[in-house]
């Protein structure tokens, strides 16, 4: 065999493992849905109760023209994926605490494996979130008025967002070390998450501040996935808002590519 054919072999193998670790661990994060099911309905049925509070109790849609359901649900989407960061620090601080990782650092497997089975395993739960929402949302009323490729594509920028939050998390979650700090970052996420335009329009707002909301990452999301999907409310006249799709795609990647980095070397670091 030659040298070439050796390493292509060894490389195989390597990912392969890699691979079977990563399913491993994914598997373990799912099974934790079945033994802790109270825990995964919260997370579900939270954002639908947030839909349903807007768009029956509280009212809202200042500055929004047209149906607010219509303007609502896409931002409430979009607020579910950011939420999403929560429940990522929740469980890797938990696991950190009781020393589970550590065990798993000890033994003969793929270290990336771990990561990867937390980031799989979350975005499962995020498809499932978005399924539900979208399932309320049409029992209320909403619709989406482009085709399928839209919907489709609106449905990917929000899973890219989440797919950010969740390395956001990850670091975060490494950094605090104890899930009771999780609890000052929900102190910043809910100010951020309601700094956006996913409840109300930019144009109700003071110009400083509509500014600040249309420059914030989940307005650029919830903008396009509001265009995407033929809702009002998914423009502007300021370049924000023009090149929402654009800022869509670039701010999920601006943040992975900060903190995918971080949160790998966290990692590699714990036991140092």
């Amino acid at each position: 065999m030659s040298e070439a054919t050796s390493e292509s072999s060894g490389t195989g193998s390597r990912l392969s493992w890699a691979a079977a670790d990563s399913w491993t661990m994914t598997r373990r994060e799912l099974a934790h849905w079945a033994r802790q099911p109270v825990q995964v309905v919260v997370g579900l049925v939270f954002p639908v109760m947030m839909l349903l509070m807007f768009s029956y109790l509280i009212g809202g849609g200042q500055g929004v023209a047209g149906d607010f359901k219509a303007y609502l649900l896409p931002g409430m989407l979009t607020m579910t994926m950011a939420f999403g960061l929560e429940a990522t620090m929740l469980a890797v601080t938990q696991d950190l605490g009781k020393g589970v990782i550590d065990r798993f650092r000890s033994m003969p497997m793929n270290q990336g494996a771990v990561l990867v089975g937390r980031s799989v395993a979350d975005m499962l739960q995020s498809v499932v979130g978005l399924v539900v929402m979208v399932a309320v949302g049409y029992a209320i009323g909403w619709r989406w008025h482009e085709g399928l490729a839209s919907f489709l594509g609106a449905m990917g920028l929000l899973l890219l967002l989440r797919f950010a939050m969740l390395w956001v998390g990850i670091h975060l979650a490494m950094v605090a070390g104890k899930p009771e700090l999780v609890q000052a970052v929900q102190i910043l996420v809910w100010p951020v998450s309601f700094l956006s335009n996913a409840i109300a329009s930019p144009e109700s707002m003071p110009s400083w501040l509509g500014t600040i909301v249309e420059w914030n990452p989940m307005s650029a999301t919830a903008t396009a996935v509001r265009a995407l999907f033929g809702n009002p409310g998914a423009g502007g006249d300021s370049w924000a808002a023009t090149h929402a799709e654009l800022l869509a795609v670039a701010w999920p990647v601006v943040l992975i590519a900060v903190f995918f980095p971080l949160a790998v070397k966290r990692f590699r670091d714990l036991s140092r």
